[in-house]
Order: C-alpha cells, then sequence, then structure tokens
C-alpha cells in the first residue's frame, strides 16, 4: 500500500500535470494508477487503506444452515457411509433413504471446512509432477524420442518410426522402422545413434529426454543407457506437450506432399521414404524454429556464418532503397541456449519506486 504521504504528492503532481497540458489518463499512467483510483485519492473523506476486509457481508441465500451442515458431516462420519466420497454418498442417499441434502460439491466444501476432507486408503497420494526440463548451448547435450505409426499394407497393421531429435540444431541423429514397438529395437536405434554421432568417448553428459510408454521404460533400453552413461528424463502421464519437438516433427513428416498416406506396400517402402524425408529434413528443410537454418547448417556451427552474410545483404538493399524500409532489418540471429519446456518465471509484482520521477516530466 502507498503511504498517505506518497498519494498526497501524486495527487499534486498529477494535478500540476493537468494544469500544465497533459492528460489525465496519461498523467496518471506514469504512475500506474487508474483515474478512479486518481479521484478517490482526490477525496479527502476516503478512507485510507483497503477496506474490503471490513465490509460486512450477507450470507448467500442458498447457503446450507448450521443444521443441514450437522447432518451432512453426521453422514459423512456414519459406519455407512464414513468409506465413501460425497459422489458416492449423495447418489447411494437418494436411492436408499429419499434423501437429498446437498450436492456433491457442497458436501466436499463443508468437509474442506472442518478440515475433514483428507487422502484416505492405502494408495499413494498424488503428487504433482513438473515438467522435465533442460538447456542446451550446444548440439548433442539434449536428444528426444519418440515413435510413432506409419500405415502398412493391410488395414490396421502398422509399421512404427523410431526417432531421435537434437533439441539445440533439430537434426534427426537416428531412426529406424520397425514392425513392432519394444525396448529392445529402442536400444539399438540409441547405440547406432551414439556411434553415428560420435558420442562413446564424449566428455560431456547426455540426455535422452522420451515419454512414458513402455518401450522408454522397458529394461533392455535402460540398461544400454546405464552402460552409455545417458540420463534419461521421462515426461508427465498424459502430458504430451512435455516432449514437444518430438511430437512436431511427425506432424512435419506426415504432412509431406509425398507422403503415402493410404499405406505402404512393404517395410522395405517405408524405409526408403522415411530415408528420403530424413535427408531433405536434414539438408533442405529450412527450419522456422531455427530463423530458416537447415538442421545440419545449425548442427554444423555454420549458423553465424550465414546470418552474417544475410544481414549484409538485406543492409545493402535497405541502402540501395531506404524508401521501401520503414524499420530495421529484419533480426537474423538465434538465442545461444535452447531450453525443453522451460519454467515460467513469475514476474515480480513488487516495485521499489512510485514513479514519481517520472511524472515530474509531464509538467516541464
Amino acid at each position: 500500500m502507498i503511504p498517505a504521504s506518497d498519494r498526497k504528492l501524486a495527487v499534486e503532481l498529477i494535478e500540476e500535470a493537468i494544469q500544465n497540458g497533459a492528460r489525465q489518463f496519461m498523467a496518471c499512467g506514469e504512475l500506474h494508477i487508474s483515474e478512479r483510483t486518481f479521484q478517490r485519492w482526490k477525496n479527502p473523506s476516503t478512507p485510507l487503506g483497503d477496506q474490503r476486509p471490513l465490509a460486512i457481508r450477507t450470507a448467500p441465500v442458498n447457503k446450507l444452515t448450521d443444521e443441514e451442515q450437522k447432518a451432512t458431516i453426521d453422514i459423512t462420519t456414519s459406519e455407512k457411509y464414513q468409506s465413501l466420497p460425497p459422489s458416492q454418498i449423495v447418489p447411494r442417499l437418494a436411492d436408499d433413504e429419499n434423501r437429498y441434502i446437498a450436492s456433491e460439491s457442497t458436501m466436499y466444501r463443508v468437509l474442506k471446512q472442518y478440515d475433514m476432507n483428507h487422502h484416505r486408503g492405502r494408495t499413494s497420494k498424488p503428487q504433482k509432477r513438473t515438467a522435465s526440463t533442460h538447456k542446451e548451448n550446444g548440439p548433442n547435450q539434449v536428444w528426444m524420442w519418440d515413435i510413432t505409426w506409419l500405415p502398412g499394407g493391410v488395414k490396421g497393421f502398422f509399421y512404427y518410426l523410431y526417432l531421435i531429435l537434437d533439441l539445440y540444431s533439430r537434426k534427426i541423429v537416428g531412426w529406424e522402422i520397425w514392425p513392432e514397438e519394444s525396448s529392445e529395437n529402442a536400444s539399438i536405434l540409441v547405440r547406432k545413434a551414439v556411434i553415428s554421432e560420435n558420442m562413446i568417448s564424449r566428455n560431456q553428459p547426455l540426455v535422452l529426454h522420451s515419454d512414458n510408454g513402455s518401450p522408454m521404460k522397458g529394461a533392455s533400453l535402460m540398461e544400454t543407457l546405464y552402460k552409455l552413461e545417458i540420463t534419461s528424463p521421462k515426461s508427465r502421464p498424459r502430458v504430451s506437450n512435455d516432449n514437444p519437438y518430438a511430437e512436431s516433427i511427425f506432424k512435419t513428416c506426415k504432412y509431406r506432399p509425398d507422403y503415402p498416406y493410404k499405406d505402404f506396400a512393404a517395410i522395405e517402402n517405408v524405409r526408403q521414404w522415411v530415408f528420403k524425408f530424413v535427408h531433405y529434413y536434414n539438408y533442405a528443410h529450412r527450419h522456422s524454429g531455427l530463423n530458416f537454418l537447415t538442421p545440419i547448417q545449425r548442427h554444423n556451427g555454420m549458423d553465424q556464418t550465414i546470418f552474417s552474410n544475410r544481414t549484409a545483404i538485406y543492409e545493402a538493399a535497405r541502402k540501395n532503397h531506404p524508401e521501401r524500409w520503414s524499420k530495421s532489418i529484419r533480426d537474423w540471429s538465434l538465442e545461444a541456449e535452447v531450453w525443453l519446456n522451460p519454467e515460467n518465471n513469475e514476474k515480480d509484482a513488487t516495485t521499489e519506486s512510485t514513479g514519481l520521477d517520472r511524472l515530474q516530466l509531464i509538467g516541464q
């Protein structure tokens, strides 16, 4: 809460700014207050401080009476219903006793009011799972992988695409096609990707992020990751957004113009098509998330050279026709750090300055 002395000073400065030609809403905006707040501060009869806690509030007309609340507690703690939640108690009361006291949500609210709404039973208490977040400032530090199905030659039969993607460059570092999902196939894929990227004798840790599917948690894959010293964090259950880049590349794959959306005749056809797609994606696809670099350009550290060349071309074009450019040229750059599931930084709502010094400029 702003002290009374600062309020008085703020009112004086705003009035001075208005007398010098400033608009009231703009003067109030410099102090980050509304015009309604300014009018309230001008009125000397307005009590200081937040008066809402002192307000007298009438009870809602639909509130349960004390007798009804007591009946709710007696029923939920009775021997017949003490092991049941309100969602079970309300319909049983209607069926067995032709009785209705309150809705399920109201019963929960009453139980919470009397501190009686707690986890019961032998099951573990539900826990809030935070998203797995990782940071990468270079290639081959954080990989992501997933499995998707591709239609086979028979209805209901599918081939499975195993794919590993690098977080920093979005390069496909490994892929395989198998007729089934299994942890053994996944371990083969990981070993091939580590070899192809020369990661056997690496000096930095490697993270392989995935969802919670059974192939991702199988013993064969876990043993392979342990031997290769790879950390394997998992997405939260039933939250596909925790592995967004892997989901995104599958959409890119299946929405290619040459994608045979009806079916693949044989597994050899699938492997041939995916081989062409991976080569296109890594070497020809201008990725919007990479400011229209190809993944291989980003992976091999060619981004600075390419961006410098683009900047020079744009600057030359702007110099030749400055009338065609109302602003600066396009920003050809990328963030040095890439995050997987970045945490939301809460903005600090407090400030040490009241902004009165900025308001003084209005009257000058």
